[in-house]
């Protein structure tokens, strides 16, 4: 496993790779003025919203918003991690990938890739045990699995021993401290050393690529807890995973639809029965992140749980979660299995065809079923009560993006509330918290905020023009959200003139505004190459005034008698701020 990819070497495979090049030898493309078209790889659509810039280097889709570089697709279409994308692109065009010194970064992959290989080894120990094991076999044949599909999800058992599994790879020079870190083992108050899982059916979890990263257990017997997880480690965070997500990608990738349920056994159930496209979490609700991740595979997330009052709990969850993610094209729906029931139970009781059946005629869209929940207990026939629901509503619909879904659910509400829709819509929105001062204030800082997003996007449609800048200690100074990102990649380009607008973006890969500059490169500037630089020159020159302005503002506030200094600076702003509006 290599150490850190030096950033010259990825700025030049971006700068030699064809991005058109690579996507088309996966997905159709069509060229369409200066840009090419397909139909997106991502989501399911016939009409093509997938656009490839090989100006920029980059693909943005209108309908899903994925976007990226070359990198970034070979990640996302071809389930790789960023060091295995990179050596891809690299031996696509006779590069060798170099490691750049860093004892700390290489030491820690070695010491991931040796996790790894340690959950896998625990992983073939379970499964032997499994096929040694009559009655941890008879168990599931009991619940109706079969060979097929305990070996398609890798199935195993742990014995019930405290050391049966700690023996075997100690045996192997597997480190007790090792073990630990991979959530193996654990210790008592008398630090005893014993197997984390014993009497239980084993399930592996893997991540999206296919490894071992944790394990889940259900008893055999009445023990406690009746399911068991793997504790956090450096590879696994069970707010971001789901289990049967690899097994499950293909046919969600295919139907364009994910089914989440709640346990291992709903997942391996639905699948022996021929539903495929079906996830779990892991004894967690069900995340924002894990909602991201099924949206970048599908359209369309179906959530199966129990009618009883935790899996409707579990629902109003994840429906809450979901909300940020539903952007237009998107949708998430709810069923609700009688009482009693589970996917388990039930999908053995109506059989592939008639659960699917149910899928489709009993699963509550999210648009019916936010307005009917809020809306029980409440008497909507009263107008407190009225009043009440516009207010359960509004931060839910708060967290929605714009869209068709947004305005959709907002005439719903206002059909139950008796009020008018646009009405309704003016309480719905946020600044509605402020006072009318603030409100000015607010919008002042969302212009000027807007006024940074052009000056991004369009320095990254020509990221040459950075080198125009000649005035960047005025920008550097500017208190202004976004700032010190723009002066970033000025400073960036600065450095390295050559840069291509993916190797900009992939530069700033682990920052938290990574998927904001995507966006912006996303942008559709129609615009010719001199109008582009008019507008970012005017862009920068508006900065610059703003820095002017807010310098001049600190001078003065500072002291009703100035200093002879404080003098100077003023008649050097107020000359600068003269030359720029000539």
């Amino acid at each position: 496993m290599g150490g850190r990819i030096p950033p010259e070497f990825i700025d030049e495979l971006l700068a030699r790779a064809d991005i058109v090049e690579i996507i088309d030898s996966r997905v159709p493309l069509k060229k369409a003025g200066r840009e090419y078209k397909g139909c997106c790889p991502f989501h399911d659509e016939k009409t093509a919203s997938f656009t490839v810039s090989p100006g920029k280097q980059f693909y943005h889709c209108f309908g899903c918003g994925a976007h990226g570089t070359a990198i970034g697709f070979l990640m996302e279409y071809d389930h790789l991690g960023f060091r295995e994308a990179i050596e891809e692109l690299a031996g696509r065009y006779s590069m060798i990938v170099p490691q750049a010194s860093g004892q700390d970064n290489s030491a820690e992959q070695r010491k991931q890739a040796d996790l790894y290989s340690i959950l896998d080894s625990a992983n073939r120990h379970f499964q032997q045990r499994l096929r040694e094991n009559d009655s941890a076999k008879n168990y599931l044949i009991k619940r109706g699995l079969s060979g097929a599909i305990a070996a398609r999800y890798q199935l195993g058992f742990a014995r019930d021993s405290w050391d049966d599994l700690l023996n075997a790879l100690t045996a192997k020079n597997i480190s007790t401290k090792n073990l630990k870190t991979a959530g193996l083992i654990s210790t008592n108050d008398q630090g005893r050393i014993y197997d984390k899982f014993r009497g239980r059916i084993i399930f592996p979890i893997h991540d999206q690529r296919g490894r071992v990263i944790a394990f889940g257990g259900r008893a055999l017997g009445d023990g406690e807890p009746k399911y068991l997880n793997s504790p956090e480690t450096p590879v696994f965070h069970k707010g971001k995973e789901l289990y049967g997500l690899y097994q499950a990608l293909n046919e969600i990738n295919s139907q364009s639809q994910a089914i989440v349920v709640e346990g291992y056994m709903d997942v391996i159930a639905l699948s022996q029965a021929g539903i495929e496209n079906v996830v779990a979490s892991l004894g967690t609700a069900t995340t924002p992140t894990h909602i991201e991740r099924l949206f970048k595979q599908c359209n369309d997330i179906i959530f199966c749980f129990d009618g009883d009052r935790a899996g409707r709990q579990a629902a109003w969850r994840a429906l809450e979660n979901t909300l940020p993610s539903l952007r237009d094209g998107r949708q998430a729906s709810f069923l609700f299995l009688p009482e009693g029931e589970d996917p388990d139970t039930y999908v053995r009781k109506l059989g592939r065809n008639g659960f699917i059946t149910q899928l489709k005629q009993q699963s509550l869209p999210l648009p019916e079923y936010m307005p009917s929940h809020l809306a029980e207990n409440i008497d909507i026939n009263r107008m407190d009560g009225k009043a009440r629901l516009a207010g359960l509503a509004r931060p839910l619909l708060n967290n929605l993006p714009r869209g068709t879904l947004k305005a959709l659910l907002i005439s719903k509400l206002a059909e139950m509330t008796q009020v008018d829709e646009a009405g309704l819509t003016d309480l719905m929105q946020e600044e509605t918290k402020y006072p009318p001062d603030q409100r000015k204030a607010t919008a002042a800082t969302n212009k000027r905020h807007n006024l940074i997003s052009k000056t991004l996007s369009l320095l990254l449609d020509q990221p040459a023009m950075a080198l125009e800048v000649s005035k960047l200690e005025h920008l550097q100074s500017l208190e202004l959200a976004g700032i010190d990102v723009l002066c970033e990649i000025i400073n960036t380009i600065k450095i390295s003139p050559d840069l291509t607008t993916s190797a900009i973006i992939e530069r700033f890969r682990e920052k938290v505004y990574y998927n904001r500059l995507c966006e912006l490169a996303s942008s559709n500037i129609d615009l010719g190459d001199d109008a582009v630089k008019t507008e970012f020159t005017d862009a920068v020159n508006r900065l610059y005034l703003m820095a002017i302005d807010q310098e001049t503002e600190k001078i003065t506030a500072r002291s009703t008698k100035l200093s002879e200094q404080d003098k100077l600076r003023l008649r050097s702003l107020q000359q600068e701020r003269l030359a720029l509006k000539q």
